[in-house]
């Protein structure tokens, strides 16, 4: 596995070739080297920015621009897996930072089809959760069912066992709308199973806040929002079917 220190150090090696061995040739190999880093650098200052969002719940202006720095990088180096995620986090920040489903759509609509095409389960997971999002509060509950069925589909195949639950809590809260609360009773037993085996105590904090809405009154909880999602529109790397995958994107 390539490490940022690896890549740092073989542009340095890049350089001393053009300067001390007179290869010139050499300076294009460091630049790609160096935008990938970039790209990656600026995707994950762009999540910490997220993610302090949504501890104080304050928009940090740059957040949108630091994701857009990363998709267009990656799409200049050819990296579709890359692009994909930071276009589901452009998405992400129109969507739970300013609250515009239609603003976030194409950026979601794009790496909806990047992740397919170059097989990223993880990524695809989060998009279509939060196309899911889309349709509900466009009122289409049976097609955001259906996406948000999807997404815990992928998590499950990747191993991706917090996110397997907070989806289970999405599809939960969604039946809860709907009237379904025998189903949202039984979707939340196995969440709350699912996140405390993985150990998601952030998520098991929602799950409980839902339950005890739906025995309260047994009343419908409130759908779903984005603005206040459990896994916080984060993206956690890939790791072998049947571990925990950790939320390490947040």
């Amino acid at each position: 596995m390539t490490t940022d220190d690896d890549r740092l150090v073989r542009a340095k090696d890049l350089y001393e070739r053009s300067v001390f061995h007179g290869e010139p040739d050499a300076l294009a190999e460091a630049d790609e080297i160096l935008d990938a880093v970039e790209a990656d650098l600026t995707l994950a200052r762009g999540r910490i920015r997220h993610a302090r969002y949504l501890a104080e719940r304050q928009e940090v202006p740059e957040e949108k621009d630091l994701f857009e720095r990363a998709a267009s990088l990656y799409r200049a180096l050819g990296d579709p897996r890359g692009e994909a995620e930071a276009l589901f986090w452009i998405g992400t920040f129109e969507q739970v930072v300013r609250g515009d489903d239609a603003a976030a759509l194409p950026a979601f609509l794009r790496a909806h089809d990047l992740a397919t095409e170059v097989g990223d389960r993880l990524t695809l997971s989060y998009v279509v959760r939060h196309l899911g999002f889309v349709d509900m509060a466009a009122g289409d509950l049976a097609a955001a069912r259906g996406r948000l069925e999807q997404s815990v589909a992928l998590r499950r195949e990747i191993g991706f066992r917090p996110g397997v639950a907070a989806g289970l809590l999405a599809l939960a809260e969604l039946a809860a709308e709907d009237g379904r609360a025998g189903e949202a009773r039984a979707l939340l037993d196995e969440a709350a199973a699912t996140a405390r085996t993985s150990g998601a105590a952030g998520i098991m904090r929602w799950i409980e806040a839902a339950r005890e809405a739906v025995e309260k009154n047994d009343t419908p909880v409130p759908k779903p929002d984005p603005r206040a999602d459990p896994d916080g529109g984060a993206a956690a790397p890939p790791g072998p079917p049947g571990q925990d995958v950790p939320e390490s994107r947040a």
